[in-house]
């Protein structure tokens, strides 16, 4: 999570829940858009791996 974080994909903040301190992450607009493109490439690999000939 924190190299996430350091790429910026995710923004962190923390909580405190009752006696607990929750460290809480928030996908960025840079996060978003490189978690489409990764799923954009798994998409493709799966395709060509279950691709009938």
């Amino acid at each position: 999570m924190h190299g996430l974080e350091a790429k910026r994909y995710l923004r962190a903040h923390t909580k405190r829940l009752g006696k607990r301190t929750r460290r809480l992450y928030r996908a960025t607009p840079a996060g978003r858009k490189a978690l489409e493109a990764a799923k954009d490439k798994v998409r493709e690999l799966f395709g060509e791996l279950i691709e009938e000939e």
